[in-house]
């Protein structure tokens, strides 16, 4: 392979909300993590699940389905934690993006990846870098730092921290 045609070359990592099949620049993400107990943040954003302790850190948590205003749905088995570094507003910043399944990394040419249409489309176009498809699949591929983007400041750890903390999402759950 030459050099060049390793340039139009890049990797993606699958998740799924609902029904749609989504991808993002693998190097956006650092980890992906089972789904572990949130603690609620009662003045956070709609969207915002709480925070999860990540080796000592919090990390904010949002619910990628809220986010594109999807209904809410009871996590599952395969629900997971998309841990992302991601620019926003000039520094970098760590949020998590909660999905209904993460699936795996795939290597998407350029070439495979169309202009998401204008019209006619479920997502906002803005926040869609393009459309590929793998077999009978259409993945729908995110800019995510946009989608995060849009909230400014907010969703950032330390303004999350400020707010007044609730019960974790778990101890909700089990009525502890």
């Amino acid at each position: 392979m030459s050099e060049s045609t390793n340039v139009d070359v890049r990797s993606y990592i699958t998740f799924k909300l609902g029904d749609e099949l989504f991808a993002i620049d693998v190097s956006q993400v650092r980890e992906v993590l089972d789904l572990s107990p949130v603690t609620r943040i009662p003045s956070a954003p709609s969207y915002v699940r709480g925070v999860v302790n990540v080796r000592g850190t919090a990390i904010p948590v949002a619910d990628l389905r809220l986010k594109f205003g999807l209904s809410q749905t009871q996590d599952t088995h395969a629900t997971r934690i998309l841990v992302l570094e991601l620019l926003l507003d000039g520094e970098l910043a760590v949020v998590g993006g909660l999905a209904d399944s993460v699936h795996h990394v795939l290597e998407i040419h350029a070439r495979d990846i169309k202009e998401a249409p204008r019209v006619a489309m479920r997502w906002r176009s803005d926040l869609v870098s393009g459309i590929s498809n793998q077999g009978d699949d259409f993945i729908i591929i995110l800019d995510i730092a946009r989608l995060f983007a849009l909230d400014g400041p907010a969703l950032t750890a330390e303004a999350l921290a400020s707010l007044p903390v609730g019960e974790s999402a778990e101890a909700t759950a089990t009525g502890a």
